[in-house]
């Protein structure tokens, strides 16, 4: 019998350490992305939060981040999400709110992740 395919919450840096810089918080979400495509190819289905917090806050009406739009859905979002995926794979630098994710999810006994190779190949 197949081994159900992981769903893995990437959570890394957003916005630490980029003073809020776009082409910075780009970066970081790009080596997000990177490494969901990687989780991907294990045979698991990657998500970060930014998948879903972004548009909504976009929706919202939020003009810059971290105004009162921002800080009211973006965590939120992603610790909703928590609930329902299998694990979470910390990935970069120092990041309060990835942190947080991994703080929480802990609590909710989900596997923590600490590098690409704990996480296993998809049996087929």
């Amino acid at each position: 019998m197949a081994q159900t395919p992981l769903l893995i919450l990437v959570a890394g840096p957003y916005r630490s350490g980029t003073n809020d810089q776009p082409e910075r918080i780009q970066a970081n979400v790009a080596h997000m992305t990177r490494t969901a495509l990687q989780i991907y190819e294990k045979g698991h289905l990657p998500v970060l939060g930014e998948w879903f917090a972004l548009p909504l806050i976009e929706e919202a009406g939020s003009k810059e981040i971290g105004d009162e739009v921002f800080n009211r859905l973006f965590h939120p979002v992603a610790i909703r999400l928590l609930s329902r995926v299998d694990g979470v794979l910390r990935i970069g630098g120092p990041s309060s709110g990835a942190d947080e994710m991994v703080r929480i999810a802990r609590e909710y006994g989900k596997r923590i992740f600490h590098s690409l190779d704990e996480i296993g190949q998809k049996a087929d």
